[in-house]
């Protein structure tokens, strides 16, 4: 009796690095495992670093939509972490090690406001469980924090320009939201949104409500108020076809993007049809 040992696959024979084939592996639709989540990413640096009196409106701002949304939680490391890559860039330290650095510094902001939401049953878990128990975590309780660097590690891609790692806690928010399918992507700033230029430093500068990543990339702004490669994530983004920058000084606009009310900066591809 003959057997065919072969799997019956249109990759079967073919190679993954060609051109052709790879474009028509996107004609099936991602499903989408928790549609139903909003991930919120906290800036360390315009918030935590700044103590209680701007912390704690977005921390009870958060307690009042968990009771009603099931969030995912996002901080990165702030200060500490400018601080960590201006002591390893001297020390001549590689993307990758600097980009594990960053993520254990981020685990600490995560672990406060794991802390200050514990009340709430949310706490703070570490990167290599939220990939595989995220789902399961979030039946058990409304929300987690988790500390936004993708774990890339030692494996993060090496940088453009200079050595910081491209990938920090944005890209975390944005990667993630892709990966599961989420409802939403809020980043909470200090800023209303984007601008053509930073809005701290020029009083002319021009508020962007709402831009197509494409032209926001022929734009090549000087100043954005996320990751750069954030652009390069969403143009090829299949699940994740915006987000929303929001001023978290005024916590109520975070539930308003939660709702999916334009309340900041929209940056989208061409698959968002808000």
């Amino acid at each position: 009796m003959k057997h065919d040992n072969h799997i019956n696959s249109m990759y079967m024979r073919e190679s993954l690095l060609d051109k052709d084939l790879m474009s028509q592996t996107g004609q099936t639709e991602t499903f989408k495992m928790l549609p139903h989540v909003h991930i919120v990413k906290i800036g360390a640096s315009s918030f935590i670093d700044k103590g209680k009196d701007v912390t704690y409106p977005i921390v009870d701002k958060m307690r009042e939509i968990l009771k009603k949304e099931t969030l995912v939680i996002s901080t990165g490391g702030g200060a500490r972490s400018k601080h960590l890559f201006s002591v390893g860039l001297d020390l001549g330290l590689s993307t990758g090690v600097l980009a594990q650095l960053a993520g254990e510094d981020a685990l600490g902001n995560a672990h406060i406001l794991g802390t200050l939401l514990a009340p709430e049953g949310v706490i703070a878990i570490p990167p290599e469980s939220i990939g595989h128990l995220l789902p399961l975590f979030l039946k058990a309780a409304p929300g987690v924090i988790y500390a936004g660097m993708p774990p890339y590690s030692i494996w993060e891609h090496p940088s453009a320009k200079g050595n910081i790692p491209s990938h920090r806690t944005d890209a975390g928010a944005v990667i993630l939201a892709e990966t599961f399918g989420f409802k939403s992507v809020t980043l909470v700033k200090d800023v209303d949104g984007l601008y053509d230029k930073d809005p701290h430093q020029f009083d002319d500068a021009k508020f962007i409500d709402k831009i197509d990543v494409e032209d926001l990339e022929k734009m090549n702004l000087q100043t954005l108020p996320f990751n750069r490669v954030v652009i390069d994530i969403l143009k090829s983004s299949k699940t994740c076809n915006h987000f929303q920058i929001v001023n978290g000084n005024n916590p109520e606009l975070i539930e308003k993007s939660i709702n999916g009310e334009h309340v900041g900066t929209i940056i989208h591809n061409h698959r968002y049809n808000g």
